[in-house]
């Protein structure tokens, strides 16, 4: 069994460091972050396979085998670096630091709220600067309202995706589990694009994504929903929304967290967007909500997001303690 009996007590220690530490910045501009090894391998399949010459079947078998690489390289390297780990001193600390390493609290914090500073400090030019960090959406097109709703919107789905799924594949599968996760969610992230240079080559790893991150957004939903008192919401709304507004959305999964935000923050999310290139004219998500949101908005997405962590934490906690 590769997972450690302990798991749950090493996932909620990553999940406090991570809280606390994040991705120290000193240490990154030094060294290559472990997703950027991930970013270079995506690319090198990319700039080799997907050739705009290749017929689209040919494309989607080479995605196809760039997903199958990730898989089972994740789950390889990981179940390696656990050995490896498990037979030098102090491995169980080496591999909380690990597992915070892929999990993104504080970063996601930081980002998200340094939208919020942008817009209060620089107005508008400096909100859409710091929006470009976290969205595709071109910021250009975004008004104050448009950059906080995008800001929230991100935060919501990252919750999601960078905070509960690595959370949820380490307590099943360790750090297997987790860096097969982290390389999938890297390769939706950079080429699971429905435009014509990825809509085949990117097919199967979106495809995969959406089904390892379905888990993970029900959770972020249910998570979110329950600290909506926290910016002075309702958890009844936003359970709600989430059941009446989630299949709204593109993305079969991204619809859950971002839901049940727009209804505990009572605010309209998604709705049209413009993306470099081309247009979305999706419905909203509590259509009923008010659409001009603000930065003080951005700050209450981030106390529910904050809120919502520690809701997490404490399920570990509680089911560490039953297990």
């Amino acid at each position: 069994m590769l997972i450690y009996e302990n798991a749950l007590w090493l996932l909620l220690a990553a999940l406090l460091l991570d809280a606390v530490v994040g991705d120290p910045d000193w240490l990154w501009r030094r060294l290559p972050h472990p997703v950027v090894w991930i970013g270079n391998l995506i690319s090198l399949f990319d700039w080799k396979l997907n050739r705009t010459s290749s017929g689209s079947e040919s494309r989607k078998n080479a995605g196809l085998a760039l997903l199958l690489v990730l898989v089972f390289g994740g789950l390889i390297l990981g179940g390696v670096l656990h050995i490896i780990l498990a037979r030098i001193p102090f491995s169980e600390a080496l591999i909380v630091v690990v597992a915070a390493v892929f999990i993104a609290q504080n970063s996601l914090y930081r980002h998200v709220a340094a939208v919020r500073d942008g817009l209060e400090s620089g107005g508008l030019e400096g909100g859409r600067k710091a929006v470009a960090m976290i969205v595709g959406r071109d910021p250009a097109q975004l008004d104050e309202a448009g950059v906080s709703r995008a800001a929230i919107e991100s935060c919501a789905e990252n919750f999601s995706d960078g905070v509960v799924a690595p959370v949820f594949w380490f307590a099943l599968l360790g750090l297997p589990g987790l860096l097969a996760y982290k390389a999938v969610n890297t390769a939706d992230s950079m080429i699971g694009h429905k435009n014509e240079t990825y809509q085949d080559f990117g097919w199967a790893s979106a495809r995969f994504d959406d089904l390892i991150n379905l888990p993970a957004s029900r959770l972020s939903g249910v998570f979110i929903a329950l600290c909506a008192p926290l910016a002075h919401g309702s958890i009844r709304r936003a359970i709600t929304c989430i059941v009446r507004d989630a299949k709204l959305h593109r993305s079969p999964n991204a619809g859950w967290p971002e839901a049940a935000m727009a209804g505990a923050l009572d605010i309209a999310l998604a709705g049209p967007r413009t993306y470099p290139g081309y247009t979305v004219d999706d419905p909203y998500m509590n259509e009923a909500g008010r659409k001009q949101a603000t930065a003080n908005d951005i700050d209450r997405a981030v106390i529910v997001m904050i809120g919502a962590c520690g809701v997490q934490a404490l399920l570990v906690f509680l089911i560490a303690v039953l297990a």
